[in-house]
């Protein structure tokens, strides 16, 4: 596809949502150039958004994650996680008992403030599950891969309870040309071994898009036409936009390169509105 000017795809919309990783930074750094985007952002008065799988961190965490980087536009209130979703669904359904997770302590923060009792795989033992109520795939850092992976096939193999999947993502950029497995295609390997189904929170589901619609203030009631969706994944960012009726662009710099990028749209039939090769106004 015909690259486009990223500044001219942005400036037809009032609402911008972005992703996270691969469009406005990778695993420690930020896209080079990102801040004159949300430089012209403000002076433009385009609202935006960040709409991320991640469930590591809580939406102040993911902000400071920012702020340590030197772009201080992003503050939790402009967050929209997949974890908010999860949090949402538990606090919802599951009255009591502990829930079990996968990921770092941080994570923990969505259950807690459901007001959840939360206790790290790495901490559970098999001997004693009968108060484990719900388990939920957090963040790929925080445990042992082989030891509480096997832990996690084997409650589940010992006890039917509801499994929640709080961030979709299968992989993630690590820097502009590598990436690591996300706790996603974690989830997706365990859910396949034990042969039971999952429930999952985040793109390409339209809940995270109608929570980020529930988020806007400058423009209430704007017309799904003049919001954009910007990401870097075909499967995630751009299908969940498209099917929730909003106009996406296609960025480079994370999970779809530029020498492939036909050929993933082409295989895969989703179909961006543009094609730019960053998120960075130039």
């Amino acid at each position: 596809m015909e690259l486009t000017d990223f500044k001219a795809a942005i400036d037809p919309y009032k609402v911008i949502f972005f992703d996270a990783f691969g469009v406005l930074k990778t695993y420690n750094a930020l896209i080079p150039g990102i801040e004159n985007t949300f430089a012209y952002l403000k002076d433009t008065g385009k609202e935006f958004y960040v709409l991320t799988n991640d469930a590591s961190r809580s939406p102040r965490q993911l902000a400071d994650s920012y702020h340590r980087l030197g772009l201080y536009d992003i503050e939790p209130e402009t967050i929209v996680s997949s974890g908010m979703l999860a949090r949402d669904y538990l606090q919802t359904k599951v009255k009591n008992g502990v829930v079990a997770y996968l990921g770092t302590k941080n994570s923990a923060h969505y259950l807690e403030t459901a007001g959840l009792t939360a206790q790290s795989i790495s901490d559970l033992s098999l001997d004693n599950i009968d108060d484990v109520s719900a388990l939920v795939f957090m963040d790929d850092e925080g445990f042992e891969w082989g030891t509480d992976l096997n832990k996690t096939v084997n409650l589940l193999r010992k006890k039917t309870i509801p499994v929640i999947v709080a961030n979709t993502d299968r992989t993630y950029p690590m820097g502009l040309k590598t990436v690591a497995i996300a706790i996603g295609a974690v989830a997706k390997m365990v859910e396949d071994i034990v042969g039971k189904q999952f429930m999952r929170f985040g793109k390409p589901d339209a809940q995270m898009f109608i929570f980020a619609c529930q988020q806007i203030q400058k423009y209430r009631g704007v017309d799904r036409s003049e919001i954009l969706m910007v990401g870097d994944t075909l499967t995630t960012d751009i299908l969940g936009g498209n099917k929730f009726g909003l106009d996406t662009a296609l960025v480079l710099t994370g999970n779809t390169r530029i020498e492939d990028v036909d050929m993933r749209i082409n295989s895969t039939g989703i179909i961006p509105t543009y094609v730019c090769e960053s998120a960075v106004v130039k």
